[in-house]
């Protein structure tokens, strides 16, 4: 009589499991950005490949100048004439630096902002393993990210565009290349997760977490 009921509440967990899925909303990666205020005009879009490569010379020596670091005489130089170069083109340099740092700051808070509507909802979203448990081939916790490389390739995503995964059934990773469907339940709120790297390891800031029911290969 009791492995029968221990039968039935397993099968009644599983059955709960499938109903989750079933009704799961499924969203994409731009459904975890939600609308803010929309950035001022980018006076950045006028500039030549040319000049922002020299902007952003003379931003980085100018940087390294405010932390106290020691400028060699040539990269003083190449600031001094860069300088000169954009304003004889007509081009405020110290107008731009600060408008570069407004927008990096305004891009970075839209970055950090999670949609709250989607709290606590099942949903179903696909994207890219990055496994951060794995034995052999088998992965318990990973985050999720909507492209092949991010994090490792290139600079990470946003938070509110990774989402960490923690799974009680082990998913097989055969490759890092084919993306999944999670399915399981979102909370929203920042967290950090370490992500090892092939030269080290890395904090991750994360916008998102689901505790996921189902992980299964993407087909459309």
């Amino acid at each position: 009589m009791q492995f029968m009921r221990i039968t039935c509440l397993i099968a009644l967990a599983f059955a709960a499991s499938d109903a989750s899925a079933q009704n799961a909303r499924q969203i994409l990666w731009q459904d975890l950005a939600p609308k803010t205020a929309v950035i001022a005009a980018d006076p950045f879009e006028k500039l030549t490949r040319e000049q922002l490569l020299t902007l952003s010379d003379v931003a980085a020596t100018r940087e390294r100048k405010g932390k106290g670091e020691k400028i060699s005489a040539d990269d003083l130089a190449r600031e001094m004439f860069g300088t000169r170069r954009l304003e004889q083109e007509g081009l405020d340099v110290d107008g731009l630096l600060a408008k570069r740092k407004e927008l990096a700051k305004q891009r970075k808070a839209q970055g950090e902002t999670v949609n709250g509507a989607l709290d606590g909802q099942a949903i179903r979203i696909p994207g890219y393993v990055l496994p951060l448990e794995i034995t052999g081939k088998r992965v318990t916790e990973f985050l999720l990210v909507p492209w092949v490389g991010a994090c490792i390739h290139t600079p990470p995503p946003p938070p509110n565009q990774i989402v960490y995964v923690k799974t009680d059934t082990p998913f097989e990773v055969t490759t890092l290349f084919a993306p999944v469907w999670v399915t399981g339940r979102l909370a929203a709120g920042a967290t950090k997760r370490e992500l090892t790297l092939l030269d080290g390891s890395s904090d991750i800031d994360i916008g998102y977490t689901v505790r996921a029911s189902r992980i299964e290969p993407y087909t459309q």
